[in-house]
């Protein structure tokens, strides 16, 4: 047993994640929004070259140039262990999953299952009926709005959402507003980029149904105090959706800690693939939200006069079940997990304040927002220059970011400009990596003021 389990670990967890666990100093981290313990030590230290390795795609030329990805935020790459999952299992356990016999439909329910089991353990969940399976952030809050504007709104009820938030925080609840007459208030930031969270006690009322904010901004990478947010909701029996895209793969999470009612984010995002998204819902919650979709897995009888809905969590995930996303998911989760999302939080944080101090020499640079809690990723602009030019000749030099809105619009409005540079980090990046867009930032300067 010892021995197929030490073989498991060497298959899926990157070398840089196997440290020996003696003569450690513990030092415990603690914010508004997270908390955890570090173990710090003389083995303790992640091999990020070691990790590297793990993701092929980053040996790759872009124009002649090495790959510098720079854009996690949007989406990050794969370890070869998550491929490799999707591969195997297409190959040796390809099946629909549930209510099969045969013996290849039941393992692929197992796997599927255990994924869930996976999820639940990696966000601190109480139960697998808490977790249920979605296509990504978008279609997870989609479903509360749906659902939860269906059965506990009604004309002039109030939704509480910010003004740092994606798109798919706003879009669903203006549909839901357009249907149900609600009204939509919103909590400002300041010039900052910082949530004004003075403001929420004033903004709720007898009617306020729910609020729902991003952990961290995609926009402003400001990381916003959910815990007081969620703390001051409950002392008005609201309930809480927090949008965690861009938490969940840099900042550990534990959602009974926190005390969401509602936690959402995406696969892709912390290493996983497209597709595949979980939705926390408090399992009280979830028993009071009727169904989302109709059709194959959600129900447990149907007759042309009536059906009869399936249990938790299998009420919301109509359809077949992405049983290749979810274990290749749960693949990823491990994957992090190994490293240790403490180790990845502080990597990251480190590549942060180095970018920034390296960036505050570049001649006209402007930082779009400047909280001092913030998340991996940094909002910029460099004088006049527009940040589609910017992204272009950045990509010419082989450095992938991201240009534009960013699906936060009414960011960019309160801001008064029309979009920025953003750059990313994930595990996986260098303070080398962070040199190169330095420099191909202040060429791309140099080239404008010509």
């Amino acid at each position: 047993m010892r021995d197929q389990w030490k073989q498991q670990l060497t298959k899926c967890f990157s070398k840089s994640s196997r440290t020996n666990l003696w003569q450690l100093i513990e030092i415990t981290i603690k914010s508004d929004n997270f908390a955890f313990k570090l173990s710090v030590g003389r083995n303790m230290s992640i091999n990020i070259g070691d990790i590297r390795n793990d993701f092929p795609i980053l040996g790759k030329e872009v124009y002649g140039k090495p790959l510098v990805y720079l854009d996690n935020a949007a989406t990050t790459q794969k370890p070869a262990c998550v491929v490799e999952t999707i591969c195997k299992n297409y190959y040796n356990a390809n099946a629909n999953i549930h209510r099969g016999v045969h013996f290849l439909s039941q393992i692929a329910t197992e796997a599927h299952e255990a994924a869930r089991e996976t999820v639940r353990s990696f966000i601190g969940a109480h139960s697998t009926n808490e977790i249920i399976f979605t296509r990504g952030t978008t279609e997870a809050i989609n479903l509360v709005a749906s659902s939860f504007g269906k059965s506990q709104c009604k004309e002039g009820d109030e939704i509480i959402i910010t003004q740092m938030e994606h798109h798919s925080n706003i879009v669903p609840w203006q549909i839901l507003r357009e249907d149900k007459k609600i009204v939509l208030k919103v909590i400002p930031f300041n010039e900052k980029g910082i949530l004004c969270v003075d403001q929420l006690t004033d903004l709720i009322s007898e009617k306020t149904k729910l609020i729902s904010v991003c952990h961290v901004s995609n926009a402003l990478g400001t990381i916003n105090p959910i815990k007081k947010i969620i703390e001051i909701a409950h002392q008005h029996n609201i309930p809480v959706l927090i949008d965690g895209a861009q938490s969940i793969p840099h900042i550990p999470v534990n959602v009974t800690e926190l005390g969401a009612d509602f936690y959402v984010f995406s696969g892709h995002k912390i290493y996983g693939p497209t597709g595949i998204g979980v939705l926390y819902g408090k399992e009280e919650w979830l028993e009071k939200l009727p169904p989302y979709q109709g059709g194959g897995e959600m129900i447990k009888k149907v007759t042309i006069e009536k059906t009869t809905y399936n249990e938790l969590p299998f009420k919301f995930e109509a359809g077949t079940p992405d049983y290749i996303g979810s274990t290749a998911l749960a693949e990823a989760l491990k994957y992090v997990s190994a490293i240790g999302m403490e180790e990845i939080a502080c990597h990251e944080q480190s590549l942060l304040n180095y970018a920034m101090e390296q960036m505050k020499t570049i001649d006209g640079m402007r930082f779009i927002g400047e909280s001092p809690e913030r998340g991996g990723l940094i909002s910029f602009l460099v004088g006049d220059i527009h940040p589609y030019d910017m992204g272009s000749i950045l990509d010419k030099l082989g450095i992938a970011v991201r240009t534009g809105h960013h699906c936060a619009e009414p960011v960019m409005d309160a801001m008064g400009i029309e979009g920025t540079v953003r750059a990313s980090f994930a595990i996986y990046n260098t303070k080398e990596e962070i040199d190169i867009l330095v420099r191909g930032i202040e060429r791309a300067a140099k080239m404008f003021r010509r």
